[in-house]
């Protein structure tokens, strides 16, 4: 047991908030990962049974992604944005397999999922930057999580009952570490309990290793594990201290060497390490890297809006201006055709303001921020306060300073606690000006 200095802890503590934060979010909106394992066999070799595994005829676990039909469809339908299509078929699935975690997993990640799309709260823009790590919790709906946790906790069961019968089931290991991170997930994202939710982070990452210990070809368990190596690996030297000082490490070039190895693979978690790779790429500062990974994701999924919005998101951070705007202007359209499920064109509308203002584009842009603002569902989902700072920004560059104000002292009456009231208090004592 290691004796740790106390005054050397306690100066350690705000970069203990922070890396907390910074690795429950990432984690949560990027590793709630498909629960199934299409692993194929390679040619001319044989199954290599797991050591130590208990295979479960009745539960087909991993394979009810390649044996099941309506777990299949359920899976297309969760990636093209069709929630209520994906949980009608995931409860179907359920009901043929009741003593599967797996089944249950895949429900949960819908409807969760579902819940966090209507709040806005699957926009990578808002984890672009550090503004996500304040703010108010989201108005999520009560009996969405009531259901969420209710079916956790079922599946956490039944995954307990087969390792209570054998600890080293890869299955039930896997199992239980997605059903940690959707927990994980709620309430880290919604709720912004990031510290009640450390828990279960660092028990979904720890499962997950242990599939690998004894699994090394389970590769879907390398997106959860790659996930935490490179955030951790991403955080600054104090920070990473901090880490190691209450058990937990990461390294940057490993984590996204198993999610390049995850996302280039056949496998139902592809997808999501594909995701998570486009959002750490983006941070990075490699966009072409990171447009690479998103146009696969676009081809394979041309309905997801999200998918096609992160296209136009990554042009506008490596300053193709005008791309950027052919692309949110296509999404748009697009969304306007029918061609996507449920578009929440008002992301659409505040990214294409956004690059119509990086061009100095003023009035166009102050359009698009209004649309974005009448768009809005609601106040907390983080695009109206983003859009009324914008708008304020564009009315002050018009010389109309009492609109520039108003819109500022309602971004601040939204939260005045996050990075965006901040900025609309600095613009209320000072008007915004374009930088030369």
């Amino acid at each position: 047991m290691h004796r740790v200095n106390f005054s050397y802890v306690f100066a350690m503590k705000p970069y203990e908030s922070l890396l907390t934060k910074v690795l429950l979010v990432f984690v949560a909106i990027l590793a709630t990962a498909t629960i199934a394992d299409s692993r194929p066999v390679e040619k001319g070799k044989k199954p290599v049974k797991p050591a130590n595994v208990v295979p479960t005829a009745a539960v087909p676990g991993a394979k009810l992604f390649l044996l099941d039909p309506l777990t299949k469809s359920g899976t297309a339908h969760l990636y093209n944005l069709e929630y209520d299509k994906a949980i009608e078929d995931f409860e179907g699935a359920r009901k043929q397999h009741p003593a599967d975690a797996f089944a249950i997993n895949h429900l949960v990640q819908a409807v969760l999922f579902k819940e966090l799309y209507r709040l806005n709260a699957l926009d990578t823009t808002l984890y672009a930057d550090n503004g996500f790590l304040t703010g108010k919790p989201l108005p999520g709906d009560p009996q969405v999580k009531t259901r969420i946790f209710e079916l956790a906790d079922e599946s956490l069961q039944l995954s307990e009952k087969r390792l209570k019968a054998n600890p080293d089931d890869v299955e039930a290991l896997y199992a239980r570490g997605v059903t940690r991170g959707l927990k994980l997930t709620y309430v880290a994202i919604i709720e912004k309990s990031f510290f009640a939710a450390l828990r279960n982070a660092s028990a979904s990452r720890s499962d997950h290793e242990r599939v690998l210990q004894i699994d090394p070809d389970y590769l879907d368990a390398k997106t959860v594990v790659g996930l935490h190596n490179f955030v951790l690996g991403s955080m600054p030297l104090a920070a990473r201290i901090m880490a190691g000082i209450v058990g937990m490490s990461g390294n940057k070039k490993k984590g996204l060497d198993y999610l390049y190895e995850v996302g280039r693979s056949d496998r139902e978690t592809s997808v999501d390490a594909r995701v998570a790779l486009a959002l750490f790429l983006r941070r990075e500062a490699r966009y072409q890297d990171a447009l690479e990974i998103v146009r696969t994701l676009t081809s394979q999924y041309p309905r997801n809006f999200i998918f096609a919005l992160e296209e136009a998101n990554v042009l506008k951070d490596a300053g193709k201006g005008q791309d950027a705007i052919a692309a949110y202007t296509r999404v748009m359209d697009n969304s306007r055709a029918g061609v996507y499920s449920d578009p929440h064109l008002e992301r659409a509308a505040f990214g294409l303001a956004e690059s119509l203002k990086g061009q100095r584009k003023t009035s166009e842009a102050l359009k698009e921020y209004e649309s974005a603002i009448s768009l809005s569902k609601q106040p907390s989902d983080g695009v109206r306060i983003r859009a009324l700072l914008g708008a304020g920004e564009m009315y002050d560059a018009l010389g109309k300073r009492d609109l520039a104000l108003k819109d500022y002292n309602e971004a601040i009456a939204i939260d005045g606690t996050s990075a965006q009231a901040d900025l609309a208090r600095k613009y209320v004592r000072s008007a915004f000006q374009f930088q030369n």
